[in-house]
This record gives C-alpha cells, sequence and structure tokens, in this order.
C-alpha cells in the first residue's frame, strides 16, 4: 500500500476541513471566536510588562499612583471558556503573584434593564465550571481594551 505524499494529504485534509466550516455559520464564528481569543491570549502574554507600566504611567500621570504591586492578566469569560481582554490587577505583592486571569461573571438584575459583569480576581486562566477562587485582598485597577 503506498503513503500519500505530503502534498496530497494536506489537500485532502484543507478540503474536509473547509467543507466543515463551509457547512454552517456556526463554524465559522466558533473559528472566529477560537482565533481571537488565541490572539488575544497571545497578546497578553507578549505585552504584559509594558501594557501594566503604561497603566501605571497613565495613573500616575493623572495624580492617582499605584502604591502597591501591580500586573496585567488575560480576562476569561466564565461560562464561556474564552478570553475577552485584559486587566491590570492590583494589592500585596504576594497576592497579586497568585493571580493567574481576571473572571468575568454576567448577569442581569430588574429582568434585562440592567446589564451586570463582575470582574474578579482568580488563581487560574482555565476554572472550572462556574467555581471561581477568588484572590483576596487584590482588586482589578484597569481595563485593557484589544482590538483584534
Amino acid at each position: 500500500m503506498r503513503k500519500a505524499s505530503p502534498v496530497v494529504a494536506a489537500a485532502l485534509a484543507g478540503t474536509v476541513f473547509g467543507a466543515g466550516l463551509t457547512a454552517g455559520v456556526v463554524h465559522a464564528d466558533l473559528l472566529g471566536s477560537v482565533l481571537k481569543g488565541a490572539g488575544i491570549a497571545f497578546l497578553v502574554k507578549q505585552f504584559q510588562r509594558p501594557l501594566n507600566d503604561g497603566i501605571n504611567k497613565l495613573t500616575g500621570d493623572a495624580g492617582a499612583p499605584q502604591t502597591q504591586a501591580t500586573k496585567v492578566v488575560p480576562i476569561v469569560s466564565i461560562g464561556q471558556g474564552g478570553y475577552v481582554g485584559a486587566a491590570q490587577v492590583s494589592g500585596p505583592g504576594v497576592q497579586v503573584d497568585q493571580v493567574q486571569a481576571v473572571g468575568q461573571l454576567e448577569g442581569s438584575v430588574q429582568g434585562r434593564t440592567f446589564r451586570l459583569k463582575a470582574l474578579v480576581p482568580i488563581n487560574t486562566e482555565r476554572p472550572s465550571g462556574k467555581t471561581l477562587t477568588r484572590v483576596k485582598g487584590v482588586g482589578v485597577s484597569a481595563i485593557v481594551d484589544i482590538h483584534v
């Protein structure tokens, strides 16, 4: 039995993968969300220090300098499991070092009159289910919008 050449295998894989993506908008939306999440995670990791320094300069120039430890971490959407942005957290150095991400919870009150977003410093980038382990003594001090 002959093995297929790498070019033939790649073409076949591309055809199968492409057919799956064109089967519906859901697949394209899912792929777009995955790629966007991966892009956000990559950008946050690559620019973590300059983003943190930039936020500290911004607040310092405005007369509100940081007096505690800070760092920039990704925001993960709880329940949807994707990266949705970045946030700066601040607090005592030992606790800030424990923060791996900020969990974003969403809800509403009064029907849908008020949309709520809670941002919780947590000790993992991959929380399981809807259970969070909050890092106590740490707060969110800034939000970073990422245009991808």
